[in-house]
């Protein structure tokens, strides 16, 4: 990945699930884990399930720390090396369908703006980092869990990419980086990503949740509305021009959020 900041330049830094993406990143690959042998039928069910609940429910702190467990248990064994394989192999067939074209048009933005691009997300390094090199990310921060000496996920996370942590590890990059975090941005659709959002200058909630949408509006943070799905097999060679809509979603809510996302984008994305 790309390496572009400068002394006091800003980056723009992204949840990725629900923000970029449509559903978890993690579990978004349950089946083609399943295919591969690292998962059977029973625990499958359950990762649909846990899928399920959190994108009807949104994801609150407690939803958060469930999923935490739950994936701890799920890779515990897990050869690192057929993980790797498997999300390789499967990448654009799983998450094409699943990212947002507004995400994809404000990634082109930042960087044509030259700015960095950072993906911040709670799913694990192996998931992330094929998914911020499809997506043309400088960088990404992500859950790392251990690994023995046999290649294999030991169940202990090392890193958890959530609430503080993800602050906490901005301001360590920006630091690394020389970003100036009064100008930069972040955007983000979860209550429990509200400190990474207090880290910059110009914070945005996507597709927020109830908590998030309600400190968004008494602090004047602009509200994001992502709808639209697009194809990206033709990978992002920035600053190409994007790729055909695989489909747009309609009615009146989607119309209002779109005015509301284009009329901020406009406003703030230049600043």
């Amino acid at each position: 990945m790309g390496s572009g900041a400068g002394a006091a330049v800003g980056a723009a830094f992204f949840d990725l699930d629900k923000t970029i993406i449509a559903k978890s990143s993690t579990l978004a690959f349950s089946r083609p884990f399943q295919a591969g042998g690292l998962l059977s039928r029973r625990t499958l069910l359950r990762s649909a399930y846990t899928q399920f609940m959190y994108v009807l429910g949104g994801a609150d702190h407690d939803k958060m720390e469930e999923m935490r467990q739950f994936m701890s248990e799920l890779v515990t064994g897990w050869d690192v090396a057929t993980v790797r394989e498997i999300v390789a192999d499967t990448l654009h067939h799983i998450v094409d369908p699943l990212v947002y074209d507004e995400a994809v048009q404000l990634i082109e933005d930042h960087k044509a703006a030259g700015r960095d691009v950072i993906i911040v997300s709670a799913s694990g390094t192996e998931v992330v980092e094929p998914i911020g090199e499809m997506l043309g990310a400088d960088h990404v921060i992500a859950t790392r869990v251990g690994i023995d000496e046999e290649g294999r996920y030991t169940g202990e996370i090392t890193f958890y990419a959530y609430a503080e942590n993800k602050a906490r590890a901005i301001r360590e990059l920006a630091e690394q980086r020389g970003y100036d975090l009064s100008r930069s941005y972040a955007y983000s659709d979860s209550m429990t990503d509200l400190a990474m959002l207090e880290e910059v200058g110009y914070a945005f909630a996507v597709n927020p949740d109830k908590e998030l949408r309600r400190i968004a509006t008494e602090r004047g943070w602009p509200i994001l509305v992502f709808t639209k799905p697009v194809a990206l097999r033709s990978a992002i060679a920035l600053p190409a021009a994007r790729p055909t809509l695989a489909a747009i979603a309609v009615g009146g809510v989607v119309v209002a959020g779109g005015v509301l996302w284009a009329s901020a984008r406009r406003r703030r994305i230049g600043a």
